[in-house]
């Protein structure tokens, strides 16, 4: 239990994405990621030459907390959970010292019937955080907080450990009341930048979906004729996986001016992209937290 894991944020607000969006949330993000989707919001993504990336201008001993970070508005617009040159801005605690802050978040410090509990980052299925999510749910539950339901927001590239399959395994006395819910969000080359052999993986989401049948595929789309034709290749691939999670469409864009496609570059809006999932019969969805809150860090 002494062993410390670093992480950005632990924070109460709501689901803002997705299936759960409204739901009362306990959030933990996690440091660290395998992919850096510097595409998001530039005029090409697949162009890495014409990329605007301001969290790399950023001097991040300019600041004392993480919550102080501007937001940015190009590129990922979590990047301060995964770049190490934000390492020094983390938090570090133990099991009992993470599990601990996120019940003081709560109302009355306890989980209720209503609260959800949702792990993301970062990348929350790299193998430090689910060893440390592990730990936490274990301390959580050890303590009698009984937690309804359980997100893992990932991008789908990881392999999940033993460890993890025996711990959400379904006949486990610990966790068989708590549903457990994987929102995987592919990145897509002509909207993230990230290349398809490194950031589609629909046997590692086969996997998920074998420990727990309740999902999301969840698709940040830009409007782009390639990036639907790129979406629909890939959804065909998690299908012929096996993978029958429900899909959700979310207009890109890290601010609400840049979803309602205010920004230069923008080639369609959120309300058009929104049209378009509709045709094909897909979800739709929004940063809803955004609309409400703008893009700051703690909601």
């Amino acid at each position: 239990m002494d062993k410390e894991y670093a992480y950005s944020e632990i924070f109460y607000s709501m689901q803002g994405e997705g299936e759960y969006t409204g739901v009362p949330t306990a959030w933990l993000r996690f440091f660290l990621c395998n992919l850096q989707c510097d595409g998001f919001g530039q005029e090409d993504p697949t162009d890495p030459s014409t990329y605007k990336l301001p969290y790399k201008d950023v001097i991040a001993t300019d600041y004392d907390r993480i919550e102080d970070l501007p937001v940015f508005e190009y590129g990922c617009d979590s990047s301060y959970s995964w770049s190490k040159k934000f390492r020094d801005l983390q938090y570090k605690g133990n099991v009992k010292q993470i599990g601990d802050r996120i019940l003081e978040t709560l109302p009355k410090n306890t989980f209720g019937d209503n609260i959800h509990m949702c792990f993301t980052g970062g990348e929350p299925l790299m193998k430090h955080a689910q060893e440390a999510s592990i730990g936490v749910m274990d301390y959580l539950i050890s303590e009698g907080h009984k937690i309804p339901s359980v997100t893992y927001e990932t991008n789908g590239t990881q392999e999940l450990t033993e460890e993890f399959e025996n711990f959400w395994g379904w006949t486990n006395n610990t966790t068989d009341e708590t549903e457990l819910f994987f929102s995987v969000s592919p990145k897509l080359w002509t909207v993230a930048g990230e290349k398809p052999k490194k950031a589609i993986k629909p046997d590692n989401v086969a996997q998920y979906n074998q420990v727990s049948g309740r999902g999301q595929l969840k698709f940040v789309c830009n409007g782009t004729n390639e990036c639907w034709d790129e979406l629909e290749s890939v959804v065909e691939q998690f299908r012929q996986a096996g993978v029958e999670y429900p899909i959700w469409i979310m207009p890109v864009g890290a601010t609400v001016e840049g979803q309602k496609g205010e920004l230069a570059g923008a080639k369609f809006t959120d309300g058009d992209i929104a049209n378009q999932a509709l045709q094909r019969g897909y979800n739709v969805s929004a940063r809803v937290h955004t609309y409400m809150w703008g893009n700051v860090i703690g909601v």
